[in-house]
């Protein structure tokens, strides 16, 4: 007769024998799950303010074109048209600025065919949560040349 030389049934190896006590676990992953959903905690917030930073990038980056839009504006108007104040009303007139934020200087108007150069400045916003108050209003500037042209004719 074979005596078994264990205790615990025929099959089962010392290695894989439960150990008195120990919970058993339920489905795949089981410990792994809760180190996967404390890893996300941690990383989401991370994520979302990258997110965010892009957004408020582009948003920059959006107002950059449209400085550059409002000086290309004044510099034209003020190569076609001699009234004072007239270029800082064009460029003003820009949709999607804030003109209480946009200041514009422009060089004395000389003879035609001379230049003209307008420079505008913009304090753009950063409104975005969380990123806005991290880097605060941006100044962005753009300075366009335009040649003056015949005035016409009143």
């Amino acid at each position: 007769m074979i005596r078994p030389s264990s205790t615990h049934p025929p099959g089962l190896s010392d290695r894989r024998r439960p150990v008195a006590g120990a919970r058993r676990r339920v489905g795949r992953g089981g410990e792994a799950g809760g180190q996967a959903t404390v890893e996300l905690a941690l990383c989401l917030p991370v994520v979302v303010l990258a997110l965010l930073l892009v957004v408020q990038l582009a948003l920059v980056a959006r107002a950059q074109i449209l400085v550059v839009h409002a000086a290309r504006e004044g510099a034209r108007t003020v190569a076609v048209d001699p009234r004072p104040g007239a270029a800082a009303r064009a460029a003003k007139a820009t949709p999607g600025l804030d003109p209480t934020r946009l200041r514009l200087t422009t060089t004395a108007r000389g003879e035609p065919g001379s230049t003209v150069r307008a420079t505008a400045r913009y304090r753009a916003p950063t409104d975005v949560p969380l990123v806005g108050a991290l880097v605060g209003d941006v100044t962005l500037t753009a300075t366009v040349a335009a040649r003056v042209e015949d005035s016409p004719e009143p």
